[in-house]
């Protein structure tokens, strides 16, 4: 189980130094590479920390919806079109994420549920649903303020903080 756990680290460390690279001359959009970053880092703390399989579960499936979005967006501004775009886009990504993790037995591990679901994957989907939630929250504040932030980073600041008050959560009912 260290190995695979190693492997992880590097796999994570490896994706954050390429998104790093990568993003760091695109211009920041909508869903940006900012906030993957932001979140990939909160991910790799958390594995780092050994932090609960539920708890890094929901930095995962807020770094996948993050990473989700922003390659929806830029091939919407590359005007890359094909049929079930968004959601060909969307399956992707979790797929190759949650196929290795249940192919090396991350996933699946009958002592590690939580109400019958397995921890990952469990946070995975909250995390998802969590990002998504800050996502709106931050649009729904810009409409609401005449479609400027309230502050800078703003786009950035609501979702992770949204995913950090939810690892607490899960946090105080795991311990």
């Amino acid at each position: 189980m260290k190995n695979y756990l190693k492997k992880i680290h590097k796999i994570i460390y490896f994706l954050f130094i390429f998104c790093f690279f990568l993003f760091k001359t695109i211009k920041i959009k909508a869903v940006c590479p900012l906030c993957a970053v932001g979140i990939g880092i909160g991910l790799g703390l958390s594995r780092w920390l050994k932090v609960d399989d539920l708890i890094s579960g929901i930095w995962i499936g807020g770094f996948l919806m993050s990473l989700s979005l922003w390659t929806i967006n830029w091939l919407k501004n590359k005007n890359i079109k094909f049929k079930f775009r968004n959601f060909f886009i969307i399956l992707l990504f979790y797929f190759l994420t949650i196929f290795p993790l249940y192919y090396y037995q991350i996933i699946g591990h009958p002592l590690n549920k939580f109400l019958g679901i397995d921890k990952l994957l469990f946070g995975i989907i909250v995390g998802t649903f969590i990002f998504l939630f800050g996502v709106w929250f931050h649009n729904f504040l810009k409409k609401k303020n005449q479609g400027k932030s309230f502050f800078p980073f703003q786009k950035v600041f609501i979702p992770i903080l949204f995913l950090i008050i939810s690892s607490l959560i899960f946090f105080i009912i795991i311990y």
